[in-house]
């Protein structure tokens, strides 16, 4: 059954909808239509329209996004910038844009310092040469419809639709562009064009890989849309652009995302602008006691979590996976082609009681700047004296990706991380407290990704590894013999979430199966996991859980397991385990204003801090024979308060287990930032 499973699964990914056949391209109909817009934009919009003022309403959102290379989880919001313009533009193509209300909200630390045109609109669809990041990002990548446009892009018709407005209805047609050439600086995506006028009426992109001139751009994603005016000029009404960028010197699953998301409306026409008002740089601010007297509608907490959410953005992923269709695929990223990489800082260096001290390198290689990626890892432990290494090759085909791995690793049996990596590595090397349970594992399997699901089969064989590390101070505890041979094992995970707005509101739920069968057993594994946020007074409520379930034939690598860190604060750690058991909590998060302590000129230690009280509830049952966990007996309830501090960096619990009448104390970083530790 796992196997036909991931027959079906990894065919789908293949056999996806193919590209623009080759045929469509450059049609007549489609050099009309492109040189009917490329008529119509070199006469500036339309006869009469000599200048115009506007008001632009927006924000600018820095965010950071972790996790592994796939990106699974939502960014998370760092700094948050809301803007109001006044905008001025004269024929034939003079602008000025001049800040008149700015205020801002610091999530986390940041030293981010904008371009000035990231704080500004874009006028008339950009110019024949566009140019982002003041010339340092993209600079002078020609516009498709540019007089030498059809030189350098094809064109292809790929739809129409109709859209109603008051007294008329226009018929907007869909062309997609590419470059001739891929290897040169030009842009990729599509346009809609007004069919009777040529006037465009929306577009988006993405650039190709020589248009980045900053080796730590990603890639920039945008979308601009116009809407008719007094029933005749195409001008701008909404724009989004999102800039994503990644380390130049190590390859790691962590970016840096900046999306500015703009509304444009109130246009005066023709009102004789004086060429005075056009003196110097294109975008300004406003004396600051102007920006700082503007009179905001709303609270600006209120204003972000109405922005259509800055962490959920789907609207520029459809725009990034209607490029891949119209690129045919190509890798389009400014990323560098090879370099050091590493799957979490903890790759490069890191101790348990099983290895000891434990040096890592990785290495990434694109071949050719294309969809296959190759990453290697190879690391060793002083004191098990082992090599260990991890080898993949995954291709990004057009709907999702194909993988194939190998590694050789010691691995935590547990089923999520009970303590940040870094932090686990200095309390074991100094106090010889190690949170870790350790197998070595050595596996091969291939995988494939398919938008929600996630699908691999392989073989795997693991083998009981002894403490071999001596700690500053203190002892270790014994690592449990959890080796069990060689299986082939299949796993199937689906995984559906919905994120609305700037307060992160929503659900996550994902079911991961898991099977295998060697050595005469087999067994069958699934679990469940849930997230919900909701708004409650003060702050969010926040319900998360899980359940687990298996066959007898559970191996000892694969338990499901309770107490402690992470889990049930004020049980002992790990206390319980087996083939089956659940968890729920429940926390209320309350923002209390504090001092904020100044930390240089561009940090502090935030205006407030987080108290949640919480509420926790778990058991586990049929436990294994000879192993330090035991079943629960039962439902195992502990209450208990969380405070977070320092932008939430920093995370005390406090729980007191109602039936142990123990009390347990923990502190470390937020658990959103252990994937990369």
């Amino acid at each position: 059954m796992m196997f036909r499973l991931f027959a079906v699964v990894l065919c789908f990914a293949l056999l996806g909808p193919n590209t623009l056949p080759a045929q469509q391209w450059n049609s007549e109909r489609a050099r009309a239509v492109v040189m009917q817009a490329i008529a119509r934009r070199a006469a500036n919009q339309a006869s009469g329209l000599e200048d115009y003022r506007a008001r632009a309403h927006g924000f600018v959102f820095f965010l950071a996004q972790l996790g592994d290379e796939g990106f699974a989880e939502p960014p998370q919001l760092i700094k948050s910038d809301q803007l109001e313009l006044e905008v001025y533009w004269k024929a034939p193509g003079a602008s000025k844009q001049r800040i008149i209300g700015w205020r801002d909200r610091v999530d986390l630390p940041t030293e981010i310092q904008y371009h000035r045109d990231h704080l500004g609109i874009v006028q008339n669809g950009f110019t024949d040469r566009i140019r982002l990041g003041e010339g340092d990002e993209i600079r002078d990548v020609p516009h498709p419809l540019a007089p030498d446009g059809p030189t350098l892009y094809d064109y292809a018709v790929v739809d129409s639709l109709t859209i109603e407005l008051p007294g008329r209805t226009v018929r907007a047609v869909e062309v997609a562009f590419r470059p001739k050439d891929f290897a040169e600086a030009r842009i990729v995506g599509s346009m809609y064009l007004d069919a009777d006028g040529g006037q465009l009426v929306q577009l988006r992109f993405n650039f190709t890989r020589a248009a980045y001139l900053d080796g730590s751009l990603e890639d920039i994603t945008v979308l601009l849309e116009n809407a008719l005016w007094e029933g005749r000029w195409w001008l701008p009404r909404r724009q989004e652009i999102e800039i994503r960028r990644r380390t130049t010197w190590l390859d790691l699953p962590a970016r840096g995302i900046i999306r500015g998301r703009w509304t444009i409306d109130g246009y005066d026409f023709n009102l004789g602008l004086a060429p005075g008002v056009f003196r110097g740089r294109e975008v300004v601010a406003a004396p600051l006691a102007i920006r700082d007297t503007f009179p905001w509608t709303d609270a600006l907490d209120v204003q972000i979590a109405e922005a259509a959410g800055p962490v959920s953005n789907a609207e520029m992923d459809d725009v990034r996976d209607r490029v891949r269709d119209v690129s045919g695929g190509r890798f389009l990223s400014g990323l560098p082609s090879v370099g050091l990489a590493l799957g979490a800082i903890s790759d490069l260096l890191h101790f348990n009681r099983v290895e000891g001290f434990t040096p890592g390198v990785g290495v990434m290689l694109r071949p050719g700047a294309g969809a296959a990626t190759l990453r290697s890892w190879a690391a060793y432990g002083f004191s098990d004296e082992r090599l260990k290494a991890r080898v993949s090759l995954a291709w990004r085909v057009e709907r999702g990706t194909i993988s194939v791995r190998a590694a050789r690793e010691i691995r935590d049996v547990g089923e999520q991380l009970t303590v940040s990596p870094l932090a686990n590595s200095v309390l074991a090397q100094e106090a010889g407290t190690d949170y870790g349970d350790y197998v070595l594992a050595e596996e091969v399997a291939l995988g494939a990704s398919l938008g929600d699901v996630t699908v691999s089969l392989g073989a795997l064989r693991t083998m009981s590894v002894v403490v071999g590390a001596t700690p500053a101070t203190g002892s270790f505890r014994p690592n449990p013999a959890l080796g069990d041979g060689t299986r082939a094992v299949g796993r199937v995970g689906v995984v559906r979430r919905r994120v609305r707005g700037g307060d992160r509101m929503g659900y996550r739920a994902a079911i991961a199966l898991e099977g295998g069968v060697g050595g005469g057993k087999e067994y069958l594994r699934a679990r469940l996991d849930g997230q919900l946020v909701m708004s409650a007074p003060g702050g969010s409520f926040h319900v998360t859980g899980w359940f687990g379930w298996a066959t007898v034939g559970l191996p000892v690598y694969r338990p499901f397991l309770l107490g402690g860190r992470a889990s049930l604060v004020g049980e002992p750690h790990r206390a319980f385990g087996g083939k089956y058991g659940g968890l729920v909590r429940a926390e209320w998060r309350v923002g209390v204003p504090f001092p904020a302590i100044p930390l240089g000129a561009f940090a502090s230690t935030g205006r407030q801090l987080v108290v949640a009280p919480f509420l926790a509830a778990g058991g586990t049952g049929r436990p294994f024979v000879s192993m330090p966990w035991d079943s629960s007996d039962g439902i195992r309830p502990v209450v208990g308060v969380a405070v977070e501090v320092f932008h939430r960096l920093l995370r005390l619990e406090t729980g007191w287990g109602l039936r142990s009448g123990d009390v347990g104390v923990t502190l470390d970083v937020r658990r959103t930032l252990w994937p990369i530790l």
